[in-house]
C-alpha cells in the first residue's frame, strides 16, 4: 500500500534536514526512505533525534552523496550496509536495502544486499516497524498494515513469526520491549513462535540482550513486559531468577504469590519515581529491577516451619547475591550492578522499626547504608506493600513516615548524608604518632562507630576517646616499650 502522506493528519512537521537529504539520493539517482521506528513514531505523534533511512545505494554510493553534506560520517556498519552520520543534531544511519539472517550456530548476521524497498521492508522485526516514507515526495510505503496494526495495538510480523525470529532471536525480546513502551498486544501467532523458539535467545550477545531489557524495564508498562518473557519462557534464559518466584503454592496457601507480588512491587515502584527536578527521576532503571529481583532470594531460603509458618531467612543477602551475578552475566556496568544489588541487600532493613523503634544510632547507620541511594530505598521499601490487610498497610506507612521524619530531623542537626568521624586519618597519626596503615585505619572505624552511637562530638571529647581506645591497643604497649628502649 502507497499513498502521499498529509504530514498535518499526524501531527508531524518534517524537518528539512529529512527532504534536503532525500532530495539529494533522488538528484544522484537512488531511492531514500525514512524508514521503521522514526516512521512509526510519526503517528504516534513523536519526534526522535534518531533517523534510520535505507537506499538502493551500495554504502560506497551513499558515502559520495553525503560526504560533503554531512557534519561528520563514520563507516563502522558498512560491512552490514550502514553508513552513520550526523547533521544539524541528528544521529542519521543509512542502509543498503539487504537480506539478512543468522547462521543457527552463530550470533553474526550473514548480509546480503538487495534491491526492492518491499523486500527490506518484509524482512523487518514487526508490521509497526516496517512502514517506509519515501523521500522527497513523502509516499507512505505500508505493505503489510502497520498502521492498521498501530491503531489496533496489536504486535504483529510481516511474515510469518518463525521466520522472522529465526532471523534474529533479540526480536522475541524486542517484542516484550514493545508492549512495555507501545502498550502493543503480541498477537498469537508471535506468543507461541516466543514460545516455542525462546531457547533461541541464547545465541544472542549479552549486551544485546541486556540493552533491551533495559528498555524494557524502563518502559510504560514494565510489568507487562517482564511477563511476556516469563510467560513464553524467554525468561528462562534472560532472567531465571525471575522465573523461579513462580513458587509452586503449598497445599496451605501459607505464603503470597511472590511473581505476582514481585510485578506488583515493580509497578509500585514506578509510580513513585518523581519529576525531572525530584530525587528520582523516572523512569529509573536502579529503582525498578530492585524492585524486581527484591524478593529472587526466597525460592532458595523457603522453609515451611513446625508451626505452620513459612520463613525466608536471609532471602535479602542471598537475592542481592543473586542479583549480581545475574547482572554480570548479562554485562551491566559495575556501578549500576553495586546500586540494584545494595538495594536487593537492604530492603528489609525498615522491617521491625514500627514495633520495636530504633534508636539514633540505628537511624543514622540505615541512612549511611543507603548513602546516595536512600531516596530509592525510600521508595522501594514503600513500594514492597502489597497486602491486601488495610490495617497493617496504614500501620507500616505511617511507621516509614515516622521513619522519614526522623531522618529528616537528624539530617538538621548531624549533615546525615556525609557521617564521618570526628577526627580525620591526618589528626589520627599525629595525636597517636602512628604513620599510615592498618592500624589508623581501625582507629578511624572506632571513631565513626562512636559518631554513629553517639552523634557529633566536640573536639575534646572525640581525642579523649581516642586516646582511651589507643590505650587498650596491643600497638600502643609495643610503641611505649620502643620509647623506652630508645631512651635508655
Amino acid at each position: 500500500m502507497a499513498h502521499v502522506l498529509d504530514s498535518s493528519s499526524v501531527n508531524f512537521k518534517m524537518d528539512p534536514v529529512v527532504l534536503d537529504l532525500g532530495q539529494r539520493f533522488v538528484d544522484a539517482g537512488y531511492e531514500l526512505s525514512l524508514v521503521g521506528g522514526p516512521v512509526r513514531d510519526l503517528f504516534l505523534g513523536r519526534i526522535s533525534p534518531d533517523l534510520d533511512f535505507t537506499t538502493d545505494a551500495t554504502p560506497d554510493q551513499t558515502i559520495a552523496v553525503i560526504k560533503k553534506w554531512a557534519d561528520t560520517f563514520w563507516e563502522i556498519g558498512r560491512a552490514f550496509g550502514t553508513i552513520g552520520m550526523r547533521k544539524a543534531g541528528f544521529q542519521i544511519e543509512i542502509t543498503t536495502y539487504r537480506a539478512e539472517a543468522y547462521d543457527p550456530e552463530s550470533r553474526k548476521p550473514v548480509v546480503a544486499f538487495g534491491t526492492s524497498l518491499i523486500d527490506d521492508l518484509q524482512r523487518r522485526d514487526f508490521t509497526i516497524n516496517a512502514m517506509a516514507l519515501r523521500l522527497p515526495a513523502l509516499e507512505l510505503i505500508d505493505p503489510f498494515g502497520g498502521i492498521r496494526d498501530l491503531h489496533a495495538s496489536i504486535l504483529a510480523t510481516p511474515g510469518a513469526p518463525e521466520a522472522s525470529f529465526s532471523d534474529d532471536p533479540l526480536r522475541m525480546m524486542r517484542a516484550a520491549r514493545f508492549s512495555s513502551q507501545l502498550g502493543v498486544t503480541v498477537r498469537d501467532d508471535v506468543r507461541l513462535a516466543m514460545t516455542q523458539m525462546a531457547e533461541r535467545i541464547k545465541i544472542i550477545s549479552a549486551e544485546r540482550v541486556r540493552d533491551e531489557l533495559t528498555k524494557l524495564i524502563t518502559g510504560a508498562r514494565p510489568r507487562v513486559g517482564i511477563d511476556l518473557v516469563v510467560d513464553t519462557g524467554l525468561a528462562e534464559f534472560v532472567l531465571p531468577e525471575v522465573s523461579a518466584l513462580r513458587l509452586e503454592a503449598d497445599e496451605h496457601h501459607r505464603h503470597k504469590d511472590v511473581y505476582q507480588h514481585s510485578l506488583q512491587v515493580l509497578e509500585q515502584a514506578a509510580q513513585l519515581e518523581t519529576g525531572p527536578d525530584g530525587p528520582v527521576p523516572g523512569p529509573d532503571f536502579v529503582l525498578r529491577f530492585a524492585a524486581l529481583m527484591h524478593d529472587v532470594g526466597k525460592p532458595a531460603t523457603r522453609r515451611f516451619e513446625p508451626g505452620g509458618a513459612v520463613s525466608f531467612r536471609h532471602h535479602d543477602l542471598v537475592g542481592a547475591k543473586l542479583t549480581t551475578k545475574r547482572m554480570k552475566a548479562l554485562r551491566f556496568d559495575n556501578d549500576t550492578i553495586k546500586a540494584v544489588a545494595k538495594l536487593v541487600e537492604l530492603h528489609m532493613r525498615f522491617y521491625g522499626y514500627g514495633d520495636a523503634g530504633w534508636s539514633d544510632s540505628a537511624v543514622r547507620r540505615y541512612v549511611t547504608d543507603a548513602g546516595p541511594l536512600l531516596e530509592r530505598l525510600h521508595r522501594l521499601t514503600r513500594s514492597d506493600v502489597t497486602t491486601r490487610n488495610q490495617r497493617k498497610a496504614d500501620r507500616l506507612s505511617f511507621a516509614y513516615d515516622d521513619l522519614e521524619d526522623r531522618i529528616a530531623a537528624l539530617a538538621e542537626q548531624e549533615s546525615l548524608n556525609a557521617i564521618r568521624p570526628d577526627l580525620d586519618g591526618a589528626q589520627i597519626m599525629e595525636l597517636l604518632g602512628l604513620k599510615p596503615g592498618p592500624v589508623v585505619g581501625r582507629a578511624y572505624k572506632f571513631l565513626l562507630e562512636e559518631r554513629m552511637e553517639h552523634g557529633p562530638l566536640a573536639h575534646d571529647e572525640a581525642v579523649s576517646k581516642l586516646r582511651a581506645w589507643w590505650a587498650e591497643q596491643p600497638e600502643s604497649a609495643t610503641a611505649v616499650e620502643l620509647s623506652n628502649i630508645e631512651e635508655s
